[in-house]
């Protein structure tokens, strides 16, 4: 949130105010303060080491509160460990404030339907299977709350549509948070139980057991995000005037990705595809690279070997999916005209039909060597122009969608004040290959 726009500011103020109004009835409320203290102790600690150990948000001890104390009492539970959260990027406070009070008002949301479904009695009375009952409607609430904040935020930061926020965020939050309830209303249950607060933070084990699990696939994760950093690093190095472009088809893939509806699990590999889209360049010898002139046949012939470079350098990297076939088929056209096979219209992978979008339209948005950079909308004429010859036009129209909704910031890639360059008239798209 460095740059928070003063709309999405608002929106942490007025959540903020929500979750204060969620404690006003405090003093006319019956509140056991030494639970509330050893609950919001205890969350603080959990979230201390969840965050700087783990990942994401330990809500058990959460969702015990909503369960076990008052509405308005159960919303200062998360207070203290969320205003004393470890922050990376700033601004600290902001990010802070926001944490506190989404948290109070879901907190506050699950307690108020569970109480209202009488779930009280049903944790001091042990009554199963109807203490499920209350305690999976206060979840959903809790869940969906959550799901709610958080996409109003992404609208209001990221400037993306509220619907599409949303989208997968509540199906994708359920399950985790699920168990995380029922870890809850364990806790809840031997809280109210003889053997009382002692017996509850027993349930805290396991959960910690899954917990290091669940850190192990992330640290899974950053491995394979490192894996394809120094791959784009090695990549922007040995060919300097095209720095930032393969982040650039990364981020412009994805948009598109978007745009048709894919779920979260494909955005993101398309993401993948772009970034790596150019790695067989590291196979290129770099004096063609960064050549200012015409390349002659059989240069371009050595400069078109790269997709097939590219994908024998990630066809064993697993969990890059359908991102290898787009590294070796992104230089295809429609009309069966490209390289490395000639394939025709369908027969390209829809990933590489997204990244060839995405390739050209950075490359022509982008200073060069041989070329100086286009403005975007001549850039989209000409996307337009070639759509159903070079490119596919459901990729290209969602491209122009995308962008009319959201801009895009090309980066130059050359340093155009020094260079002794004289930059030839821009060819069209569909000549070029070092994209």
């Amino acid at each position: 949130m460095e740059a928070t726009p003063a709309r999405a500011r608002a929106y942490v103020v007025c959540v903020a105010v929500g979750a204060l109004c969620c404690l006003l009835p405090l003093p006319a409320v019956h509140t056991p303060w030494w639970a509330v203290a050893l609950l919001a102790a205890l969350y603080a600690g959990c979230e201390q080491v969840a965050r700087r150990r783990f990942a994401g948000t330990f809500y058990p001890v959460l969702l015990a509160a909503a369960f076990l104390l008052p509405p308005p009492a159960a919303a200062l539970v998360p207070l203290p460990g969320a205003l004393l959260s470890h922050v990376e990027q700033g601004p600290p406070w902001l990010r802070r404030s926001w944490r506190a009070a989404q948290l109070a008002l879901a907190v506050w949301a699950a307690g108020r339907v569970h109480w209202a479904l009488g779930g009280r009695d049903a944790v001091v009375a042990s009554d199963f299977p109807y203490a499920l009952v209350p305690a999976l409607a206060a979840v959903l609430v809790f869940c969906l709350a959550l799901t709610v904040l958080d996409g109003g935020i992404l609208a209001l930061a990221a400037g993306m549509p509220v619907r599409r926020t949303w989208r997968g965020l509540f199906l994708r939050s359920l399950a985790p948070i699920g168990v995380h309830g029922l870890a809850g209303l364990m806790m809840a249950v031997l809280w109210r139980s003889p053997y009382g607060p002692v017996a509850a933070l027993l349930v805290l084990l396991p959960m910690g057991v899954s917990w290091w699990v669940f850190a192990q696939y992330h640290q899974e994760r950053a491995a394979h995000q490192a894996t394809i950093r120094a791959l784009v690093q090695a990549v922007d190095i040995k060919d300097g005037y095209t720095r930032g472009h393969s982040e650039r088809v990364g981020q412009a893939s994805m948009m598109i990705a978007r745009e048709l509806g894919m779920d979260d699990a494909r955005v993101e590999v398309l993401r993948f595809a772009g970034i790596l889209h150019d790695v067989g360049k590291l196979g290129v010898p770099t004096r063609l690279l960064r050549k200012d002139g015409p390349l002659t046949p059989e240069e371009r012939r050595v400069i078109e070997l790269h997709p097939e470079y590219g994908h024998e350098m990630v066809r064993g990297i697993g969990f890059l999916g359908e991102a290898r076939a787009a590294v070796l088929h992104h230089h295809e056209r429609l009309d069966g005209s490209g390289y490395p096979y000639g394939l025709l219209g369908s027969q390209i992978p829809e990933s590489a039909r997204v990244v060839a979008v995405a390739d050209a339209f950075d490359a022509m948005t982008s200073t060069r060597s041989y070329r100086r950079a286009r403005p975007v909308s001549a850039a989209l004429e000409e996307l337009s122009r070639c759509a159903g010859t070079q490119f596919d036009p459901l990729m290209v129209r969602a491209l122009v969608r995308a962008l009319g909704r959201c801009g895009w910031h090309p980066s130059v890639t050359a340093d155009e004040v020094h260079s002794p360059i004289a930059f030839p008239p821009t060819p069209p798209v569909s000549s070029g290959v070092r994209g």
